[in-house]
C-alpha cells in the first residue's frame, strides 16, 4: 500500500509496519508538489501523474536490460552515450526543421542542472547576467546561488525588447543572457523570428552568450513556433537547454545542452565529468529505446492532444468566469497562462484568502528579479483535467468577487 504525502522538501522515505502481514506503508515527500486535501493548485508547473508513461518506460527498460550489455551500468562517456545522442539528434532534426548534429549535444540530468553547470563553468560571483522580466523563478534561484548580478529587461507581445537590451549593453558587460524564447515561462510569449536574428547579431557584436531555455519548443498547440533559437546561431554564441521533463517524465532527470563543440568542450573537460563520467548513462540507454521504438513520438502526440484541450479549457473558463478586470494572452503552447490584475491588487497578499477557499496560484512577484509584477499570476493547465481546471477558475472567480475585486 502506498500513501503519498507531498511537500516542498527534499525526498525522504518513512516506513511503518501495519496489518498482520506487516506490509510497508510509504510516505513519500516529492519536491515541488504540496497539495493539501481539497485544494486545486493552478500554480503547479508539471504534468499530471496520469500523463507519466509508466508502462512505456517499463517496456523500454526491460528491452534494454535484456540486451546483455553492461555498459549502461558503467561510467558513461563524457558528452553522453554516443548512440543516445545519435538517436536524439535524428529525432530533434525531424521536429526542429533544422539539422541537429550529435556532436553538438551534451547530456545533462535535466535543464536545471544544465543551467547550473553553465553558471559554474562560465561565471564567477559578481558577474552580470541579463534576464527577461518576468523570468522563470527557479532560474532566478540558481543565479542567486551563484551570487550573480541579475539585470532584467522588459518584454512585449513579440518577446524580449531588443531596444532596451541594446541600451543595457551600452552600460553592462553580461556573461550571458538567459531567455525562454518559446512559450515563455511564465508569460507564454514566443520571441519572433526577426528578433531571434537580431538577438544573435547582438550576442556576436557584444561578446555574450545566449542561454536559451527551449524546453517547451515541442509543445505547440496552435500555430508552430519559429525554429529554435539555437538554429539561428552562426558563431557559437548560443547554448540551448532541452529536457525530457516536459515531453516524457520529470523523474527521469534527463536533458541536453545543444551548442557548438567549442562551447561543449568546457563541459566535457570539467572536473565534474573527470570524476564521475558522463551524466545519466543508465536513463539515457532506456530513453534511447523509447526514441528508437517510436514511443516518444506517440507520447508527444498524445501530450499535445491533451494539453491542447486543457489549454483551451482553462482559457475558456477564464473568459467565462473571471471578472473583466483580469486580462491574459491566449496560450499557443507550453504549460502556462499569465494573467494580469489591476495594479491595486497584490496577488501574493491574496494567497491566504485564496487558500482558505481551496485554490492556489503562483504570484507574479516570484518571477520578478526586481520584486515587481505583483498584480500578475501564473496559471498552469498541464496538471489538472478539464473539469478540475474549470472548478479551479470558478473558485478563483468566487474568491475575487467575495474579496471585492470585481
Amino acid at each position: 500500500m502506498f500513501t503519498y504525502t507531498y511537500s516542498g522538501q527534499k525526498p525522504s522515505l518513512l516506513t511503518t509496519q501495519t496489518g498482520w502481514k506487516n506490509k510497508l506503508m510509504l510516505s513519500i515527500q516529492t519536491t515541488q508538489l504540496n497539495i493539501p486535501t481539497g485544494m486545486i493548485d493552478l500554480g503547479i508547473g508539471q504534468p499530471s501523474p496520469s500523463l507519466l508513461p509508466l508502462n512505456m518506460l517499463d517496456k523500454a527498460a526491460r528491452h534494454r536490460l535484456s540486451q546483455a550489455d553492461p555498459s549502461l551500468l558503467a561510467y558513461g562517456a563524457e558528452p553522453g552515450d554516443g548512440f543516445f545522442r545519435l538517436a536524439l539528434a535524428e529525432w530533434l532534426t525531424k521536429h526542429y526543421g533544422a539539422t541537429v548534429n550529435a556532436d553538438h549535444l551534451f547530456v545533462t540530468t535535466g535543464a536545471s542542472q544544465g543551467l547550473d553547470l553553465i553558471c559554474t563553468l562560465f561565471t564567477q560571483p559578481g558577474d552580470t547576467v541579463l534576464v527577461e522580466e518576468p523570468s522563470y523563478f527557479l532560474a532566478l534561484r540558481i543565479f542567486a546561488d551563484h551570487r550573480l548580478k541579475v539585470i532584467s529587461l522588459p518584454m512585449d507581445n513579440d518577446g524580449l525588447n531588443l531596444e532596451v537590451l541594446e541600451a543595457a549593453l551600452a552600460q553592462h558587460r553580461p556573461v550571458f543572457l538567459y531567455t525562454v524564447p518559446v512559450f515563455h515561462n511564465p508569460s507564454g510569449i514566443t520571441l519572433s523570428a526577426t528578433r531571434r536574428r537580431r538577438l544573435i547579431e547582438l550576442s556576436e557584436q557584444h561578446d555574450f552568450l545566449i542561454v536559451a531555455d527551449e524546453v517547451y519548443q515541442l509543445l505547440a498547440y496552435n500555430t508552430a513556433p519559429p525554429p529554435p533559437l539555437i538554429s539561428f546561431d552562426r558563431f557559437g554564441t548560443v547554448l540551448s537547454l532541452g529536457s525530457f521533463s516536459k515531453i516524457l517524465a520529470p523523474g527521469l532527470r534527463l536533458g541536453w545542452l545543444q551548442g557548438q563543440p567549442a562551447l561543449l568542450d568546457r563541459f566535457i573537460n570539467s572536473g565534474l565529468l573527470d570524476s564521475g563520467g558522463g551524466l545519466n548513462p543508465f536513463t539515457s540507454a532506456i530513453v534511447r529505446r523509447v526514441i528508437e521504438s517510436d514511443s516518444q513520438e506517440k507520447h508527444l502526440s498524445q501530450l499535445n492532444h491533451v494539453y491542447r484541450q486543457r489549454a483551451a479549457a482553462l482559457s475558456s473558463a477564464l473568459h467565462r468566469l473571471l471578472p473583466k478586470i483580469v486580462t491574459f494572452m491566449e496560450p499557443n503552447g507550453g504549460f502556462f497562462i499569465w494573467i494580469q490584475l489591476p495594479e491595486t491588487i497584490d496577488v501574493e497578499r491574496l494567497l491566504p484568502d485564496l487558500h482558505r477557499r481551496h485554490i492556489n496560484i503562483q504570484p507574479g512577484v516570484k518571477f520578478s528579479s526586481q520584486g515587481g509584477l505583483r498584480n500578475y499570476a501564473r496559471l498552469c493547465f498541464a496538471y489538472y483535467d478539464i473539469e478540475d481546471l474549470a472548478e479551479g477558475v470558478a473558485r478563483l472567480a468566487r474568491a475575487l468577487t467575495q474579496m471585492g475585486h470585481t
